[in-house]
């Protein structure tokens, strides 16, 4: 049920029949929703009374109910007919009312009472729609569940620019009262606090349904009453003042809730949600960010030493008081001393309320702040209330009881300072209470004399917690409900297991609840009579879940003089699902050893079908984020840390070098190796694997006498020794690899005839040659008739027979006297047979119908010319397909290559045809940065130019094209930008002299030559062929200044200053495109040089940008105008002999050698890492066979050309070359020539077709 936008929680009632007071007819209701209370006004139900004031109704009188002194309990809309339909109906004169007959009875409808009807009053209208909000499916459902302490939270942690301003407004306005607590104001979104509606009469009506519940329950009432009186006796709510007129005020709603297990206790919450007018209180307020230790990390960092200590703050909301200008915006009513037949009065809460969607930030905030204020004074109790307090809860442990003290005696004097008070304290020492007056301490710290054998329990983060036997328990209320997908996700979801504990047990309600979605079940359908034994049997585990103990801490009282602690990780998967489970292994100086459970995941395989393969990859992924999760909050030196799987495949994928998977297994390999070394992956048999309790389930009553909490066997030995891995290599055919390539190199001897036959290029001209050869040998006639089927047959069984002689020959004798062939053979696996004189494949299809060829096709060897003459016949006779096409060709053709897979591949890895249709461009190694990259210069010293445009500008009434020059610093990055009248040699020239004599001498000018420019408009690409680059070479040499060319189409050459461009581009294009037709010449001027401010006043690096204790950033307008925007004193001391002069100079020394010094440290660290191409690849070399890529033309269109000089940059690789290509160009006489031309082109231009 909705209202407005908010979501209320309803019942559905079905199958609702009414009947009216006076008739004996019933109707069936359609469905009907619950709510706390109806909005209908009873002086409008037509009475006896009603009726006898108009004439014409009097003889109704007997026929009207009286009316009932009760609470209306059923509103019947326009959804049921049957009851408004008419069936009579009794009318009066204009403007008086009707009366109208039902199948409930009669009722009066028009203005019944004018008395009261026409008293000018004001009333709150409600309008309800009633809609049912669409039910989550199962699959959801179980997402929703494993996301419960999820470990990627660890992973994406993000801050938003609201998050930023709240904890910028808290910091800048948080001040500590006199009574030591802290006071801050609401964390408005706006600038300034929003002006809302005076909603008064929402509050009064909110009141008014709460007296009518206050009346009805003494107990309520005095629990109610009781809380408010404290709360205002303490001051967190005060009367509240008189206010000027048009002062903005909210009045807050409220009501109580009981806790579960606190029947006693009553907590008001406090409805800042309450809509009024569409808005609400929240709806205006900043939430903070996450400021909340995780839980998990809170319970791990609890369980690290052997004296444990928990405790709670006070009423932690009300222990941070609201700003006074904000508090009547958390105004309230109230009945003074409960008195609930008095006016109420208004009051005002002073504190961060229950119920504000700020109060948890600002809570957190300044308990945080508290711990920040006073580390050097407390250093224990700040670490204990940052790191180990969730919300109002403090969980630590420590190495011993004196420890413990003195930090409860810390912790106590730290917060009493700031107003709150530590209290409930208990520990699994009772020593360590002493020093903790009786009213502080928990309940549970008295001694029982009930039942010597019952043992105090504490609930610590929603964990039951031993504290006399010191170990986590289960206690699980299981309620009796007819089985169905509702009561069934009810039960699983009510199991709370942070640490994973029960993962393996609550595994097998999960798989129900999926069993339930794949077959479609409604969510209140019975279970399926096949599932039902099933679920009982996993229901009466959760009664056995209370003998399932776990120890809190890590290792034994005992267990001193700790040398060393390893963490080890343990993943596994199958059909049913997948998971990972974590153990800590201490090692003491007595060469004892203790394991221990740390945390655990289990998850649902999906429902989607995944291959095994895929799934144990999963798991091991949730096996990699275990450890950063662990490692994150355990805070602990961690000597050691193995990963353990036992998928063999897993470990190839992790530890492959070469090849490529498809998305699904490249992306988490990714994640594993990069936060995982692969060195760190061990394999370990599935029966010693915890994890395989993940992948299938556990029964409770197996949960400790299982491997489960302990670890395997190994994990006690004295030294944990892996095994060598198995082999890792991936199975040929693996479908997850994405491509294969095979080079092999064979060196053989070979006999005369085969070295003729390796002459032959093609397998159809080697059996002609040879069924020709035969008939000269047997003399035939006709001798020049076409070769026959029959003959070419015959000619192929003559080349494969010479093949396997030289090949097979060992096998060969073998296989004629009856032996079996050695295991060392490479037939062995194919049964080989041997028939006519070859050898066939025998396998396993003797008894198949098919054709022999089929069944037991001629086996060829790997590396023979002849096998690969056939290979390329059947390669080219399915037009180039890939390697299994070709495979399944050859095979079914009657050949079976050994190693087939791989020759196929090493041959399409050097098919011409191939590379020209699919090969990718070259690569090379990214080169060094040149010296004028990374050496202290000048500004401007060495530079790199462009060109951009044009822009349209306004001269009178003519429309002008205007160009831009950007130059930019390669070693500051800074940029300089001059406008271009037009793109002749003159304009460049004067540009360059304006740029020379502003920024001083140029060494080096680089430049594109041209072809970059491929790309844009029309009108450019015309203008730059107008400029003379051989003149403007001439002035710069005559300016000292080298000029140098990129070479063409080497975009990436010039990156510097093509990033820099396409930055000024995305502020000017846009600018100039609005303005287009207004802007004159000194108006795009100065949009230029502005632009060029803004870009010199970036960050050169983001690297702590966000934090407030960073040094301001470094720009590149910090080397140009020696200064920041903040004006600095001048370094040094000065004496007033000092000239002026001097003192400048000194100062602008000093602020270049900072520039610089910081320069090398941050931006020029930053530069050093490669971000692509980070692996030398094969140099082209002279007269390689190469297509040159242009962007512009289909890929069977690309130039053929050929390398005929290579440039070796100073790394020895090379990165650009020159090829020689034929230009077809038409002839006097219209006929077109060959004429070979040489261009230069960069390798990644260029596909490689045939080496030299």
């Amino acid at each position: 049920m909705t209202a407005a936008d908010t979501v209320i929680t309803s019942k559905i009632a079905c199958g609702l029949q009414i009947r009216g007071f006076n008739t004996g007819t019933s109707i069936q209701l359609q469905q009907a929703y619950t709510r706390n209370f109806i909005p209908v006004d009873k002086s409008h139900i037509p009475t006896t009374k009603t009726a006898l004031q108009w004439p014409y109704l009097k003889h109704l009188a007997n026929q009207l109910p009286p009316l009932q002194d009760c609470e209306v309990g059923l509103l019947i809309g326009y959804n049921c007919p049957s009851a408004l339909a008419p069936l009579e109906v009794i009318t009066g004169n204009e403007n008086e009312p009707f009366a109208q007959r039902t199948v409930l009875g009669w009722s009066i409808i028009g203005l019944t009472n004018p008395h009261l009807d026409r008293k000018g009053h004001q009333s709150l209208v409600h309008r309800i729609s009633v809609k049912e909000v669409p039910l989550p499916s199962a699959t959801d459902v179980l997402k929703v569940l494993e996301s419960d302490f999820s470990e990627r939270s660890y992973e994406d942690k993000y801050v938003s620019q609201d998050d930023v301003r709240f904890v910028q407004l808290l910091s800048n306005s948080i001040l500590q009262r006199e009574d030591g607590h802290y006071e801050m104001p609401l964390p408005f979104k706006g600038s300034s606090p929003p002006s809302l509606p005076n909603n008064k009469r929402l509050a009064l009506v909110r009141l008014q349904h709460l007296k009518k519940k206050l009346q009805a329950n003494k107990q309520y009432y005095d629990h109610y009453t009781s809380f408010m009186e404290e709360t205002i006796s303490k001051g967190d709510a005060e009367l509240a003042p008189s206010i000027s007129e048009g002062e903005t005020l909210w009045y807050i709603p409220h009501h109580g809730v009981y806790h579960p297990r606190k029947p006693d206790k009553v907590r008001v919450v406090f409805d800042c949600s309450a809509k009024f007018r569409g808005i609400s209180l929240n709806d205006s307020l900043l939430t903070g960010p996450d400021l909340i230790n995780s839980l998990v990390g809170v319970l791990c960092r609890f369980r690290k030493e052997t004296v444990a200590v928990v405790c709670d703050i006070e009423r932690m909301f009300h222990q941070f008081y609201v700003a006074p200008e904000h508090r009547n915006y958390l105004r309230l009513l109230w009945w003074e001393d409960g008195q609930l037949q008095s006016e109420p009065k208004e009051y005002r809460m002073a504190v961060h309320l229950f119920g504000a969607a700020s109060s948890p930030g600002c809570a957190n905030f300044g308990l945080k702040y508290l711990a920040r204020q006073h580390k050097d004074n407390f250093p224990s109790a700040s670490a204990f209330i940052e790191k180990n307090f969730y919300v109002d809860d403090g969980l630590v442990s420590v190495q011993s009881i004196e420890e413990a003290k003195n930090l409860i005696i810390e912790a106590q004097k730290l917060c009493k300072g700031a107003g709150l008070r530590l209290h409930k304290f208990n520990s699994n020492q009772r020593d360590v209470l002493s020093c903790v007056s009786p009213s502080e301490r928990a309940t549970t710290t008295e001694p029982l004399s009930i039942n010597p054998d019952m043992t105090q329990n504490e609930r610590v983060l929603g964990i039951q917690w031993s504290i006399e036997d010191d170990t986590f328990g289960f206690n699980i209320d299981v309620k009796h409900y007819p089985p169905t997908r509702r009561t069934i996700l009810s039960v699983v979801a009510s199991l709370f297991d942070p640490l994973g504990f029960l993962a393996p047990f609550i595994l097998g309600g999960k798989c129900i609840l999926q069993e339930l979605c794949r077959r479609g079940n409604g969510w209140d359908d019975p279970l399926p009579q096949n599932l039902l034994p099933r679920w009982e049997e996993w229901k009466c585990g959760l009664q056995r879940l209370k003998e399932v103990t776990i120890p809190r801490c890590y290792h034994p009282q005992d267990f001193d003089n700790i040398i060393r602690v390893e963490l080890h990780h343990f993943s596994d998967a199958s059909n049913v699902g997948y998971g990972a489970c974590s153990y800590l292994r201490y090692k003491n100086n007595n060469n004892q050893v203790h394991c221990n459970l740390v945390m655990a995941k289990a998850r649902v395989a999906p429902t989607k079908v995944h291959s095994i393969p895929r799934l144990e990859l999963s798991a091991a992924v949730t096996s990699a984020k275990l450890s950063i999760v662990l490692k994150t909050e355990l805070e602990m030196k961690i000597d050691r840390e193995f990963f353990w799987t036992d998928s063999q495949v897993v470990l190839a994928y992790i530890n492959n070098e070469a090849r490529r998977f498809h998305v699904f297994v490249a992306n988490r390999v990714q994640v594993i190796r990069a936060n995982t070394d692969p060195s760190q992956w061990h394999y370990v048999d599935t029966t010693q694997n915890p994890a395989d309790h993940t992948s299938r389930g556990l029964h409770a009553k197996d949960i400790s006498s299982t491997n489960w909490l302990s670890g395997p066997r190994f994990l006690w030995e004295e030294e944990v020794l892996p095994a060598p891995n198995p082999p890792t290599e991936l199975l040929v055919g693996d479908p997850e690899v994405k491509s294969v390539q095979a080079f092999a190199t064979q060196v053989s001897e070979q006999r005369d005839v085969l070295n003729r036959l390796s002459r032959f290029s093609t397998w159809t001209r080697l059996i002609k040659v040879v069924a020709r050869i035969k008939r000269l040998g047997c003399k035939l006639e006709h001798q020049s008739e076409l070769v026959t089927v029959e003959e070419r047959k015959e000619a192929a069984k003559v080349v494969i027979k010479l093949v396997q002689q030289d090949t097979f020959s060992q096998e060969l004798r073998l296989l004629r006297k009856g032996n079996s062939l050695p295991r060392s053979s490479p037939l062995v696996r194919l049964d080989p047979i041997l028939d006519d004189g070859l050898i066939r494949v025998g396998g396993r299809l003797k008894a198949s119908s098919l054709d022999l060829e089929l069944k037991h096709p001629v086996v060829l060897p790997k590396d023979s010319h002849v096998t690969r003459l056939i290979l390329s016949h059947y390669h080219n006779q399915i037009c180039h397909q890939g390697r299994n096409q070709t495979l399944m060709e050859i095979r079914a053709n009657g050949f079976w290559v050994i190693g087939g897979s791989k020759s196929i591949a090493k041959y399409i890895h050097k098919c011409v045809q191939c590379r020209k249709l699919r090969r990718s461009t070259e690569e090379q190694r990214m080169s060094e940065l040149p010296k004028e990259r990374v050496e202290v210069s000048a500004p401007f010293t060495y530079c790199g130019m462009d060109c951009f445009g044009p822009f349209i500008i306004k001269k009178g009434r003519k429309e002008c094209k205007r160009y831009g020059l950007i130059l930019t610093c390669l070693s500051s990055r800074a940029v300089h930008i001059e406008m271009l009248e037009d793109m002749t040699t003159d304009a460049l020239i004067n540009a360059l002299r304006c740029f020379i004599s502003l920024r001083g001498a140029v060494s080096q000018l680089h430049c594109d030559q041209g072809t970059n420019f491929v790309g844009a408009k029309n009108e450019f690409k015309e203008a730059l062929q107008q400029c003379d680059f051989k003149t403007l070479e001439a002035f710069l040499a005559d300016k000292q200044c080298e000029f140098v060319f990129n070479a063409p189409s080497a975009s990436h050459a010039g990156g510097i200053w093509e990033r820099q461009i396409r930055t000024i581009r995305s502020v000017l294009n846009l600018t100039a495109a609005r303005c287009s037709g207004r802007l004159d010449d000194a108006s795009l001027r100065t949009l230029f040089y502005e632009a060029m401010a803004i870009v010199n006043s970036r960050p050169l690096v983001v690297n702590g940008i966000d934090d407030p204790s960073s040094p301001e950033p470094l720009t590149p307008n910090h080397l140009i105008l020696m200064k920041s925007k903040v004006a600095l004193p001048p370094p040094g001391k000065f004496v007033k002999e000092d000239m002026y002069a001097a003192k400048r100079w000194r100062r602008v020394q000093y602020l270049t050698e900072q520039f610089w010094s910081r320069w090398k440290k941050e931006y020029l660290l930053n530069v050093s890492t490669r971000q692509k191409w980070h692996v030398p690849r094969r140099n082209l070399k002279v007269d390689d066979i190469v297509i040159i890529k242009e962007d512009t033309l289909p890929r069977n269109q690309w130039q053929l050309g050929r390398v005929v000089e290579t440039t070796e940059s100073a790394d020895g690789l090379v990165r650009r070359v020159k090829v020689r290509v034929g230009d077809r160009r038409p002839t006097k006489k219209y006929d077109h020539s060959l004429k070979p031309s040489v261009i230069e082109r960069p390798i990644q231009k260029l596909v490689l077709l045939m080496e030299n």
